[in-house]
């Protein structure tokens, strides 16, 4: 009986997300074989030797590219490092599977997909993970096929459990700030129930630190609400916290003109409810990968069986500009308390200041 063919795959960052790529490449996904590994971090070197035996690990990124037979490469550094890793990784002919977002700005993610244009037999996937999940995947079948009506109003959250240790204080110099790191993965959501093309007609956004006031030095809120109107009659309301006590909180609502359609409103971490004298309660994901952990092992397949079987991939990598796009303008209006507005194919409207 013949091998089975197996991806060769690189995973380039093994902080909180990447090691949490390698691990699902390694041990989760039959038709991929984890072979490589960069990281500047010396404790991340050392967890690897431990975690990950047999990958050969690099602390230089353009080392690990030419890693015999490496065919994929998953970018999950530091975000202001995705874009030069991706770009690098396709220029030297490998898949990509980058994490969200491409880049904090519009223009450096476009270059990602400009690069993966050039060479249009590779895979290049942006990681919005939410698009794997089987709960998101169910709701918006239901939309496609009209059991809604037209979705005509989006409401979407992110919302992280407080932490108290300041970890998004100091992300925050390289996230691109609440609406482009958190909100990305709902306004990718509203791309996709509103349709990809989906045009916007108008942001505007506002925020406050209510626990972390050092994120102002970066221009940053630890809770953020931002609303999108697109060309159409169609409104996107986004929300985004860094302090939910009880848990990870991330839902959706999809309302169309003849229904709802509702993802994860009331949270839960397992079918337990503790019923004590006080009342009754049940506990809910501490983080999100730990309501979206499935939806990241199906992501990693599904890419790996694309890269192997030259399958179409599941969403356009243009896109992920576009939802970079809005998040920027989103943080911008946050910043300037400006309404931004658009014309009707998208480009900005520039507003006469007094």
């Amino acid at each position: 009986m013949a091998p089975v063919r197996k991806l060769k795959v690189g995973c380039a960052g093994l902080g909180r997300m990447g090691a949490r790529h390698a691990l699902n490449f390694q041990n989760r996904t039959p038709r991929a074989d984890l072979v490589a590994a960069f990281t500047p971090d010396p404790k991340e070197v050392e967890w690897a030797a431990t975690e990950l035996p047999g990958v050969k690990v690099y602390t230089d990124y353009d080392e690990m590219l030419k890693h015999p037979g490496l065919e994929a490469v998953v970018v999950a550094s530091v975000t202001t490092a995705h874009a030069e890793q991706a770009i690098k990784a396709i220029n030297a002919d490998k898949h990509v599977l980058c994490e969200k977002p491409l880049s904090t700005s519009a223009e450096i993610s476009q270059s990602v997909v400009d690069a993966a244009q050039k060479k249009p037999k590779l895979k290049v996937m942006c990681g919005f993970s939410r698009r794997f999940d089987a709960s998101y995947r169910n709701a918006f079948e239901q939309a496609d096929a009209g059991a809604i009506g037209r979705p005509s109003v989006f409401r979407s959250q992110t919302c992280d459990k407080l932490d108290p240790s300041g970890f998004f204080v100091a992300y925050a110099e390289f996230s691109g700030g609440i609406f482009v790191d958190c909100n990305i993965h709902d306004i990718d959501l509203a791309l996709w129930y509103f349709g990809q093309d989906s045009v916007v007609k108008s942001v505007v956004a506002m925020g406050i630190t209510a626990v972390q006031p050092g994120l102002r030095k970066h221009k940053d809120v630890d809770n953020g609400v931002g609303i999108v109107e697109f060309w159409g009659g169609k409104i996107a309301y986004f929300y985004g916290s860094r302090m939910m006590a009880a848990g990870q909180h991330d839902m959706t609502e999809i309302i169309g003109t003849e229904g709802k359609l509702t993802v994860n409103a009331n949270p839960m971490g397992s079918l337990v409810e503790m019923h004590e004298s006080n009342g009754v309660r049940r506990e809910i994901p501490p983080d999100y990968y730990g309501r979206f952990e499935h939806a990241f092992v199906t992501e990693a397949n599904d890419f790996t069986a694309a890269c192997l079987d030259n399958t179409k991939l599941p969403f356009k990598l243009s896109g992920a500009v576009q939802a970079v796009k809005i998040g920027c303008a989103l943080q911008e209006s946050l910043n300037s308390g400006q309404k931004i507005c658009f014309d009707e194919t998208g480009r900005r409207i520039e507003t006469a200041k007094l």
